[in-house]
């Protein structure tokens, strides 16, 4: 463990105690059940991808009509919101008017779905995920008229697999931040509760998701960025195995050989259901490696539980909401009723979390910071980002706080001495050997995504002291599903945990999912329904 990491844990975890306990010019949400959003009236809205496929398939949709639907929802709740960064709304209509022809016109209309599954579907890309043409700002202001000039390699699979994008969401300044608020787009809000983050960074995917305002969204993940913002709006989010995904496109990007171990692209949804097939499509030639269209039995699965971090780390990290620990041990009783192996899970080798999770990112070499226009190697320039962030305290600086902060914590080799940093890889390196013996080939851990829901606007600075819960399995590499699990009695706001598995066998993980939507319902809207008959 690191004194100075270890102190800033344990003074964060003071403060927050006196924060909740006397913290009263803090107003306390009001048990909101309706976040103000307007209620879900257009049945669309609430089906599943395969369900709206098979619609089109049988010609009793047109994706003009889908397109439509989804479009009128995203201009009602945006204003709320402020997820969407650019939209391509009249283009997108072109071009499922081309799908309609094309689906009315098929001779053999199965054949055609097969080759291209998810034909005249809506989806919403991550601004950090190129969409050619589109804003590739990345909430920037240095960088405020950058458009990508082609898609993405998996922006550019899902639309050879017939998906429509309709817009780019908002990030976080160049993705560096938990919190969805830039200079250049303003605060994302969540869909639950507006005083609230929607998480980062892919803060705008999960805001429109949990809104009930995306079919699926491109999402990317390097330490949490698609199952933070899964927890705190309400969906499901699946980080995958490391290298699977390609990043090939997305902003920043890193020449270092372990950036695409720890950066990946998934999904993000409202259906468990749906995640294969995303996944899949997005996998393109590695999909084979995860073996999604092998059946798994969830009787085989042997389940593992962990409630948080263990022993002296545990008591140094904020303590996991009662909340988030009583939804894992439903879903535990739930899959003992079932007949499932389950047994709490030694997680003592876990100690140095935060220094392992946080070496990870600071070693890597040739990864963008704001203030320079170009990826570097070297870790200069402490003292002028040290005063960029005073400016930005003030109010003075082009750059956001947060992202500064995460800029100092790699330039500062997360406050680690630099002869460190390889001893905890290889730490991360024991951990996977740890990890893949565990769970091995049917097994998987459920842990808490994050210690909290989702703070309030300006205020992550607790929450960030808790990334290790999601940033230590991008540096394993292990791949990762958020599961949500309804409400919070005293907020209202979403709570939920992560299913983990070992390399490769992300297919055990969105098994889990589907069976723990069917019991517990997933996907709680901000707003009650009010569907016509």
């Amino acid at each position: 463990m690191e004194f100075l990491l270890r102190l800033i844990l344990i003074t964060v975890k003071l403060i927050s105690l006196f924060v909740a306990t006397f913290g009263c010019f803090l107003k306390s949400s009001k048990r909101p059940r309706t976040s103000g959003l307007p209620a879900i009236r257009n049945r669309l809205l609430t089906l599943s991808l395969q369900e709206l496929r098979s619609r089109l398939r049988a010609r009793q949709l047109t994706s003009v009509e889908l397109l439509k639907t989804y479009i009128e929802r995203i201009e009602a709740v945006n204003p709320q919101l402020n997820a969407l960064v650019e939209s391509r709304f009249e283009a997108a209509l072109v071009d499922a008017a081309k799908v309609d022809e094309l689906i009315a016109h098929a001779e053999d209309v199965d054949k055609l779905f097969q080759d291209r599954p998810l034909l005249g579907l809506p989806m919403t890309v991550k601004e950090s995920c190129a969409l050619d043409g589109m804003s590739f700002a990345v909430g920037s202001l240095a960088i405020k008229t950058i458009k990508a000039d082609k898609d993405g390699v998996v922006v550019k699979r899902l639309r050879a697999a017939g998906a429509i994008p309709l817009l780019v969401s908002a990030t976080p300044e160049y993705c560096y931040s938990i919190e969805t608020d830039t200079l250049l787009n303003g605060h994302c809000c969540n869909p639950y509760n507006f005083e609230h983050i929607s998480g980062g960074s892919s803060g705008g995917e999960g805001s429109l998701n949990g809104a009930g305002a995306s079919l699926f969204g491109v999402g990317s993940d390097i330490g949490g960025s698609i199952r933070i913002p899964s927890l705190f709006c309400g969906v499901f989010g699946h980080k995958p195995t490391g290298k699977v995904v390609t990043v090939e496109g997305h902003f920043p990007n890193s020449t270092d050989t372990d950036f695409e171990h720890y950066l990946v692209l998934g999904p993000i949804t409202r259906f468990a259901t749906d995640l294969p097939d995303l996944l899949e499509v997005m996998a393109g030639e590695n999909a084979g490696k995860l073996r999604l269209r092998e059946p798994v039995q969830l009787s085989q699965l042997e389940i593992h539980y962990a409630f948080g971090y263990e022993g002296l780390n545990g008591r140094m990290h904020q303590p996991v909401d009662e909340e988030i620990k009583d939804a894992i041990a439903k879903a535990v009783d739930h899959l003992k009723n079932l007949g499932l192996a389950v047994q709490e899970a030694d997680l003592s080798g876990l100690n140095n979390s935060t220094e392992i999770a946080l070496s990870g990112v600071a070693s890597l070499g040739k990864m963008n910071f704001l203030l320079d226009a170009e990826p570097t190697e070297g870790k200069g320039k402490v003292r002028e980002t040290l005063g960029e962030l005073v400016r930005s305290f003030r109010g003075q600086s082009n750059y956001t706080t947060n992202a500064l902060i995460f800029d100092l914590m790699r330039r500062t080799n997360a406050f680690m001495p630099a002869k460190k940093l390889e001893q905890y890889q290889g730490e991360a390196k024991w951990l996977i050997e740890e990890f893949t013996r565990l769970l091995g080939e049917n097994g998987v851990l459920l842990f808490p995504t994050m210690h909290a829901t989702a703070a309030r606007h300006k205020w992550t600075f607790f929450p960030l002291w808790g990334i290790d819960y999601t940033l230590l399995f991008n540096v394993l590499g292990l791949p990762v599903t958020h599961v949500p699990m309804g409400l919070s009695s005293r907020t209202g706001l979403p709570i939920g945990f992560s299913v983990i598995a070992g390399p490769h066998q992300d297919r055990l993980c969105l098994k889990l999912a589907a069976e723990l939507e069917r019991a517990f319902s997933g996907w709680c809207p901000p707003t009650p329904h009010e569907l016509a008959n």
